[in-house]
């Protein structure tokens, strides 16, 4: 998220921001607590009216309808839990500036929606990339890192968000396209040096 806004705003800092996080499971509830120690406003959706007044309490974010957060006037929407929620009804609704959260496949058409958000100037950041820290976290503890050698290796996720913003940027196409290019980059380079032994 630093990473996207960075680009933005043409800063990292996030007080003063405001975000969206759909769905507050241990993942959004995380980032909720993340983002209010940094001073932003939050709001929160989920589809459990309990847990949403809970977390709403919890954290002083403030609550919204699920069928309300498109309309939000906030500089991010952080999908946390469904996938698709970026598609041909939600797209024209939004005002955000970002889009950036951990939910898979937040596009329910990767190449259509990608062109869509670049077309309206909203910055979307890959899933993959920005869940990029579960899988090193994982790695991490099958092959022996401790805490401190991952926590490490996923400060990289900034600037690998960069290079792909920069990309995007630079070539004007949509920044999931951009995130694949260099993805496949890397592989049939990893395949170059192993095929070399």
């Amino acid at each position: 998220i630093k990473a996207c806004v960075k680009e933005v705003f043409g800063t990292d800092m996030l007080a003063g921001r405001s975000v969206v996080v759909q769905g507050i499971g241990n993942v959004g509830e995380h980032l909720v607590e993340l983002l209010r120690n940094e001073n932003v406003e939050v709001f929160i959706s989920d589809i459990d009216d309990e847990r949403l007044q809970y977390i709403a309490a919890k954290y002083k974010a403030r609550p919204v309808d699920a069928d309300k957060i498109f309309t939000i006037d906030a500089d991010i929407y952080a999908p946390c839990a469904l996938g698709a929620t970026v598609n041909d009804r939600t797209i024209p609704k939004m005002k955000f500036a970002i889009i950036a959260g951990s939910a898979n496949n937040p596009l329910a058409d990767e190449q259509k929606h990608g062109q869509m958000l670049l077309e309206k100037n909203i910055l979307f950041a890959p899933d993959y990339l920005i869940n990029a820290g579960g899988l090193i976290n994982c790695y991490s503890e099958l092959t022996g890192f401790g805490k401190k050698r991952s926590m490490q290796l996923t400060e990289h996720i900034y600037d690998a968000t960069r290079n792909v913003l920069k990309m995007s940027r630079k070539e004007n196409i949509p920044t999931i396209q951009a995130a694949n290019r260099i993805a496949e980059q890397r592989i049939a380079d990893i395949k170059k040096i192993k095929s070399s032994f």
